[in-house]
C-alpha cells in the first residue's frame, strides 16, 4: 500500500502467501501490481495482480522479478527470496531485506554491501523509496 502510495508500481512473482499479501496493499491503494509468474499459464497468478508475465521458466523468473525494479523489498527468508537476493546484488540492485536473511561475507562481501535491513514495512518502504531520490 506504501509503495502504491508512493507512485511506485510493485513487480513480484505473483503467487500466494506475502506476493499475495504484497498485490492485495498495492491494488486497494490504487497501485499498479505486476506478477511475474514461474509457469505459462497466463491465470495463475493472484487475483490482484494488473499486470501478468506468464515466463513459463520456473525459478528462474525470480532473476526477471528483481530485474524489473529499481530497488528490491526482500520479505521473509525462504530459498527463493534467498536466490532473489543474490539475482538483485549481481545486476547491482540496492535490497532492503525486512525480516529476512541476515547475510555474512567475507573480504569485500563483509557486511553484505547493498543490503539494507529493515524491521518493519515502515522502514522498508522509506529506505526503498531514499534508494530511488
Amino acid at each position: 500500500m506504501r509503495l502504491a502510495e508512493a507512485g511506485a508500481t510493485v513487480v513480484c512473482g505473483g503467487g500466494n502467501g506475502v506476493m499475495a499479501a504484497v498485490s492485495r496493499g498495492a491494488a486497494s491503494a490504487g497501485g499498479e501490481v505486476i506478477g511475474v509468474l514461474p509457469g505459462s499459464e497466463l491465470d495463475g497468478g493472484n487475483p490482484d495482480l494488473t499486470h501478468v508475465v506468464a515466463t513459463g521458466i520456473g525459478h528462474a523468473r525470480n532473476l526477471a522479478v528483481v530485474g524489473s525494479g529499481e530497488v528490491v523489498i526482500a520479505i521473509g527468508g525462504e530459498w527463493g527470496t534467498l536466490s532473489e537476493i543474490g539475482h538483485a546484488r549481481a545486476i547491482g540492485r540496492t535490497v532492503v531485506a525486512l525480516r529476512s536473511w541476515a547475510l555474512v561475507g567475507r573480504d569485500r562481501m563483509e557486511g553484505a554491501p547493498g543490503v539494507i535491513p529493515a524491521e518493519t514495512p515502515e522502514e522498508a518502504v522509506a529506505a526503498a523509496l531514499a534508494e530511488l531520490q
